[in-house]
């Protein structure tokens, strides 16, 4: 027996209402926050700018180890009593850290809020840093990283950010680290860099009912014993186009598959083709429903998945594909890729491909924000980028609205298949002559 289906069409993006935001200053910081009537949860984020690019170069992976040592007690208390302490308000702290900050946020009941608050800014402000505590939790990092780059990937993404923005800068080095830079960070490093990032105030973000928190109250907890003047941050970095397309081998011997990573720079966060932007690359590579995954996955059958998108960051931004396939066919599914961006870039975007990526990305926004963590993070999008207090409230909009002439020149604008480093990790021995043969670049073997 067949079964037939058809495949159901894009339905109506769902209404979305992102909630008030409330700026104040607060002892020395500011307070970012969204009101959620009648939420009984509440999250309390700090957000520091203190991310992986204000890492030094050779010390890659600072914020990681901080981030873990947090956990290690406070000078109030050792890590079991600072451990006793957060569980008995029923949350966590939990960290995050990306190129332009670092975060620490705890989800609490809202009566709990300014408790949960006070004991973040204990760990955040003043931790214990004990050198033992700190060499075990480099080592622990470092462990985990040489176990993360055993696999395919890892090697890929290194050495294609270097090649996109140079080994000798912080942002062209990968954001966590690896094994090497990892371990060889010393007790100082680690000290040196609380002292210099940790101790400003930032900016503490709040999501929840507002008319059960005092905002000011919590600003004075989370600002408490803070100073130091206002910070550089830099602008966007010019990060200059290749001037021809390069292969990249990663030597990988016996692998039965290929690591495939293309890439080049892009605009930052901020830049106005940001929308039309983000929906191109939906229609490219961002989604299931993809020319690259249509093409590779299902009509070439090379892959089991292919995803290409823009990302970025406050300084910068890349445009990258990524995707692992059969050895034997690494070189005829590179050559797909190049070509179907070429075709995006050359001929645009059609209104139905469009229609679907509108109405996908619109209808996440009513599904994503919906959680006071959501709400949070969205909120420190805001900060920073320096985006305008309405920008969600206005998102939904801008996604619609976006033409298929606006997104088409986009893709134009911000594709350049002529400048694609195409770093490949798998067996040189076997695949090296057929990417010579490609065509596709000048293939070069990257020295470990």
């Amino acid at each position: 027996m067949t079964l037939i289906a058809t495949r159901p069409g894009p339905g109506a993006a769902r209404p979305y209402r992102f909630p008030q935001v409330v700026r104040r200053a607060v002892v020395g910081g500011q307070v970012v926050a969204a009101h959620l009537p009648g939420q009984n949860l509440a999250v309390a984020l700090l957000l520091l700018d203190a991310g992986a690019g204000r890492e030094p170069v050779g010390k890659e992976g600072l914020g990681g180890v901080l981030a873990k040592a947090l956990e290690e007690g406070t000078a109030q208390r050792d890590g079991t009593a600072y451990a006793l302490a957060i569980e008995a308000l029923g949350t966590e702290l939990v960290t995050g850290l990306d190129w332009d900050s670092f975060q620490v946020s705890v989800q609490v009941p809202v009566d709990r809020l300014g408790a949960a608050v006070e004991l973040l800014a204990e760990a955040v402000r003043t931790p214990r840093l004990d050198p033992a505590d700190v060499l075990r939790v480099r080592d622990d990092e470092a462990t985990a990283l040489r176990m993360d780059w055993a696999n395919p990937g890892p090697r890929a993404d290194a050495v294609l950010r270097a090649d996109l923005f140079g080994a000798d800068n912080r942002w062209g080095r990968p954001m966590y680290g690896d094994p090497e830079s990892v371990a060889a960070l010393d007790v100082d490093d680690v000290t040196v860099f609380h002292s210099e990032w940790f101790i400003r105030p930032g900016t503490l973000i709040v999501a929840g009912d507002l008319d059960r928190v005092d905002l000011d109250a919590l600003g004075a907890a989370a600002f408490a014993g803070t100073g130091g003047g206002p910070v550089d941050r830099g602008g966007p970095i010019e990060v200059p186009l290749a001037g021809r397309r390069k292969v990249i081998l990663v030597d990988r011997p016996g692998s039965v598959q290929s690591t495939l990573r293309l890439g080049h720079p892009a605009p930052h966060r901020a830049h106005p083709d940001h929308v039309p932007m983000t929906l191109a690359g939906t229609v490219l590579g961002g989604a299931f429903t993809s020319r690259l995954n249509h093409l590779i996955r299902e009509v070439r059958g090379y892959t089991y998945g292919i995803r290409g998108d823009f990302a970025s960051s406050r300084r910068f931004g890349r445009f990258a594909i990524s995707s692992g396939v059969q050895t034997a066919v690494t070189a005829p599914a590179l050559a797909e890729a190049v070509g179907e961006v070429s075709r995006t870039r050359l001929t645009g975007v059609t209104e139905d491909e469009l229609a679907v990526a509108r109405s996908w990305r619109a209808g996440q926004l009513s599904v994503e924000l919906q959680s006071p963590r959501a709400i949070a993070s969205a909120l420190t999008t805001l900060v920073v980028h320096d985006l305008p207090d309405d920008y969600h409230a206005r998102l939904r909009e801008s996604l619609l609205a976006a033409t298929v002439e606006e997104v088409s020149a986009a893709a134009a604008a911000h594709l350049h298949p002529d400048s694609l480093t195409l770093v490949i990790e798998g067996d040189s021995a076997v695949i090296r002559d057929e990417l010579v043969a490609a065509g596709l670049g000048e293939v070069v073997d990257h020295a470990p």
